[in-house]
């Protein structure tokens, strides 16, 4: 047996030992990643401030228990006698005074005992609090937001870090104090009632000091969790408005106040009784906290707001009205919008040539249907992915463009199957390869994007030109690689042949030695990478390639944007991602939240820029009125960066975020109504509109457009979003937000004549599905086998007038590219469907449009007949079919498109 207990406990020491020697390698790697990435000092602050708020709770913790252990065995060990007892009489059973407990609890182990018990406790207590370092941190580098609270008056920063670090402190505390309460109390009844076992009742007053103090304790401590409580009534969301009403402030503040008062006189009562016997008082102090609970906590406010909120509740609620107003408008920076009126009068001057930016930057691609068309024109392998589509703008040829982008990561899952190697996987294929790049307006005649930037190695048309194609860190990148082997890394397939490179930064780990080889083995799983003969002393590897992981390790006390988009920088031809980062918090007094976890405050506070190749990242702050961010950079010195450091060319691309525009939309819906009377008879509650996309009906989201402001001279880039009035389909604003230089983040609100009617955009889908030519087109689409995918509505404001664009896609049911086959278009009472814009805009105008940018389709050259056509279309079906059979894909989509080019010619040089 004595042996079985020694190999348990030498296993239980070799499995403590391994975990111990597991925790610190999983450390030390991570240590090493951060200062590859050069972020070592963010990693010493979060660790360090992880260790010492450990280690600080646990000890506080274990000496408050111990000594409460050492005070309680003292106490045991007193021996009562009764007062008729003659001190002469000598008693033959001296035993009958002591506990069978006091022999355990007073013995050579029990120290060792009381430490071992004060120990579990304060692991207990400690074990869930490293991670609540931050909120530390916050309270003591905090920045005041110069902005008082209309009910107790207190800087937010009080609601936004304060109240939060002592919340935290008081779960500790009272966590702690309930469990020492529990064990002391338990030792002591047991002691007391082994002693009643012999008729001595008396042991039961030893305990009654200690106990009295810490119940007086614990009551004293509920206090504190009163006090804060009365603050949590900024954030009640059970009155008209959230926030505090009428009935929070004259009925749950007043009962919290009194519950303060009288946990302390019971506190204080209990305390009394040590020296004076009054149980009577500790009975009476309770039952009128009871009875405080249950009224002023319980039935007054419910009372209050029926009897005498109720039947005058405006008046009663007017200022609390007001408040939410006030400080939603704040919490989402909707105080800072500029409203102008937009007087629509139709006299839309379509050749005006300071519009012309506008009219060429309609954007007639959806991200959708474009995605798929990438996916089938220019993945071009197996491995090869497009996660989604990006929208931005650029000077390209001198001229102001918006265009769509997508980059082409890696995916070693889409190898065959025996392909999939460890060499493959690790060593081999680490990385994808250039992006795509098309105008959002300009359309091939076979329905196809025309594109800026397309295939492997990439064919640039324009001015917009790339030189460092490779794309290591991704949205799609979530495994591990090792680069700089002795294996050559693929890095494009060219025919039938492939082309290979080394990896030429030096942002990765360096395997350079057998201990580190042995780390990142255990670490990762991987044992192969001990028996590699590829991996050298300049090896690197390379981890958390995911650019969001990626960032969410440097800063994890942000949120970040779901649609980090790529961008190339025209000064040095490289790929870099932009990812917004948000702070937030649910603690804006009065402000509604916004989601579901209570949040109701939220800033894009900071822009994060990834190099694609090398994956250094730069952490810029995008909003310095934010005292959030400026509180983390206080925590982080040296890890955010003030805008300005960005360079100009990455600059010129960061947007408004989609996200955080669609959540200030939607806050608008109600708190664009400032007049309390107007906002408490909901009078006037706007509505995101509905739009039909695919052949569903969905909520219209903001869309980026290059379009030129009323009043202002230049076109430039904005985010905007139609809104209708509630229970009305007619549009009665439109909101957008600026995005290019010195206005970026400027908001602005148009309003349109009340006394007019604005079509709404489900009232001109209404319009769409009832013109008799439109609807029997899309219906005599759907029925040959195809499905017609309705793309997304624009309202774009031009001049004073109203332009409604939407285009249509046809896609076979078998799966074929979707092609944009006819662009829709309406202007006042008007609507025409054509197969381009241009056409449009001509039959609905009734001119020619000078300014948009036609791409015209090849024509016959003089002198050719049927019989060049056809030698030349064979040449151009044997061609495809030499590349088909070598996999250059896209040389065989080229050559199949010039196909299709002379057999249409050929059809027109026939029909002639």
């Amino acid at each position: 047996m004595a042996r079985n207990n020694k190999s348990t406990i030498r296993l239980i020491v070799f499995l403590l030992l391994l975990g111990g020697i597991s925790l610190f390698l999983h450390l030390y790697a991570d240590f090493l990643w951060f200062k590859s990435v050069n972020y070592a000092a963010v990693f010493t602050t979060i660790l360090l401030n992880k260790i010492v708020l450990y280690a600080a709770v646990f000890l506080a913790v274990f000496l408050l228990c111990y000594i409460n252990l050492i005070f309680t065995r003292k106490n045991i060990g007193i021996n009562y006698k009764d007062e008729d007892d003659d001190p002469t009489v000598i008693y033959l059973d001296e035993e009958r005074h002591k506990s069978p407990w006091l022999e355990f609890l007073k013995g050579k182990y029990a120290t060792w005992i009381f430490i071992g018990i004060s120990l579990f406790i304060a692991f207990l207590i400690s074990s869930s609090v490293a991670d609540k370092w931050i909120l530390v941190q916050q309270y003591i580098n905090k920045v005041p937001f110069n902005i008082n609270d209309p009910i107790f008056n207190k800087d937010l920063s009080f609601y936004f870090f304060n109240l939060a670090f002592y919340q935290f402190i008081y779960s500790i505390l009272m966590s702690t104090l309930i469990l020492i309460t529990i064990i002391v109390g338990t030792i002591y009844l047991f002691n007391a009632s082994s002693n009643i076992l012999f008729g001595d009742w008396r042991q039961f007053t030893v305990a009654k000091g200690h106990m009295a103090t810490l119940f007086a304790a614990i009551f004293a401590l509920q206090a504190l969790k009163y006090k804060l409580a009365s603050y949590e009534i900024l954030f009640s969301p059970s009155g008209i408005v959230f926030g505090a009403t009428y009935a929070d402030v004259y009925a749950r503040l007043v009962s919290y106040k009194a519950l303060v008062i009288i946990s302390l006189v019971i506190a204080a009562v209990i305390l009394l009784n040590i020296f004076i016997r009054r149980v009577s008082w500790i009975v009476g102090s309770i039952a009128v906290w009871l009875v405080i609970v249950l009224v002023l906590s319980g039935i007054y406010p419910g009372l209050l707001q029926k009897f005498v909120v109720q039947p005058n509740e405006f008046n009663k609620e007017k200022k609390y009205i007001e408040n939410a107003i006030k400080y939603t408008r704040q919490a989402y920076a909707l105080d800072q919008a500029e409203h102008k009126d937009f007087p629509v009068d139709y006299k839309l001057d379509i050749n005006n040539p300071s519009d012309a930016p506008t009219i060429n930057n309609i954007r007639l691609w959806d991200w959708q249907p474009l995605l798929t068309t990438y996916k089938s024109l220019q993945e071009l392998r197996p491995y090869y992915v497009f996660n989604d589509v990006d929208i931005d703008r650029y000077v390209i040829d001198g001229k102001y463009r918006q265009v769509m982008l997508a980059a082409r990561e890696i995916d070693p899952s889409g190898l065959p199957e025996n392909a999939r190697t460890w060499i493959n996987e690790r060593l081999m294929y680490t990385h994808g390869y250039g992006l795509v790049v098309s105008p959002v307006n300009e359309v091939e005649e076979e329905g196809f994007p025309r594109f800026f930037i397309k295939d492997i190695p990439p064919v640039f048309t324009t001015d917009l030109t790339v030189k460092r194609p490779e794309i290591y860190f991704g949205e799609l990148t979530n495994s591990y690689v090792i680069v700089n082997t002795k294996q050559k890394e693929f890095d494009y397939p060219m025919g039938n042949t492939n082309v290979y490179c080394f990896y030429e930064g030096k942002n990765g780990i360096k395997l350079d030695s057998v201990g580190k080889k042995l780390m990142f083995a255990w670490v990762l799983k991987d044992y192969k990478m001990l028996l590699s003969s590829d991996i050298t002393k300049e090896s690197q590897i390379l981890m958390n390639r995911n650019i969001v992981e990626r960032v969410k390790k440097i800063a994890p006390y942000l949120y970040f944007d779901d649609d980090p988009y790529i961008v190339i920088n025209k000064e040095n031809g490289k790929l870099y991602w932009i990812i917004d980062a948000y702070t937030y918090s649910d603690k804006y007094p009065y402000s509604q939240p916004f989601d579901r976890r209570g949040n109701n405050y939220v800033r894009n506070a900071v822009k994060i820029v990834i190099d694609a190749y090398t994956g250094e990242m730069d952490f810029y702050i995008a909003d310095k009125s934010d005292p959030v961010i400026k509180t983390y950079s206080r925590i982080f010195k040296g890890v955010f960066k003030p805008l300005e450091q960005m360079p100009p060319e990455l600059k010129s691309h960061i947007r408004y975020p989609s996200w955080l525009f669609t959540i200030q939309a939607k806050m608008y819906q109600t708190f664009h109504m400032t007049d309390p009377n107007v906002f408490y008879n909901k009078e006037d509650i706007w509505l995101i509109p509905t739009e039909i996309v695919g052949n569903k009906p969905v909520e219209m989201e903001p869309y980026y457009i290059i379009m030129r402001l009323p009043e202002e001279t230049e076109e430039e880039y904005i985010l905007m979003l139609p809104f209708t009035p509630k229970n009305r389909p007619n549009m009665v604003a439109w909101m957008c937000v600026r995005n290019d230089g010195d206005n970026y983040g400027k908001m602005l609100v148009y309003n349109f004549p009340k006394q007019e009617t604005i079509y709404g955009p489900y009232q001109l889908e209404s319009r769409i599905n009832q013109d008799t030519y439109i609807s029997q087109q899309i219906s005599l689409w759907d029925q040959r086998g195809s499905n017609v995918y309705r793309g997304n509505l624009l309202v774009i404001p031009i001049q004073n007038s109203i332009l409604y664009v939407e285009p249509l896609y046809l896609q076979a049911e078998n799966g074929k590219i979707p092609e944009l086959k006819r662009v829709i278009v309406a202007f006042e009472n008007r609507i025409v469907m054509e197969p381009t814009l241009d056409a449009a805009l001509l039959k609905l105008f009734g001119e020619k449009k000078v300014n948009i940018e036609e791409k015209t389709p090849p024509s016959l050259e003089a002198g050719t007949d049927l019989r060049e056509l056809a030698k030349k279309a064979r040449e151009y079906y044997d061609q495809a079919n030499r590349l088909l059979q070598q996999g250059d894909w896209a040389g065989y989509g080229e050559n199949i498109r010039n196909l299709e080019k002379v057999l249409k010619q050929m059809e027109e040089a026939a029909a002639y």
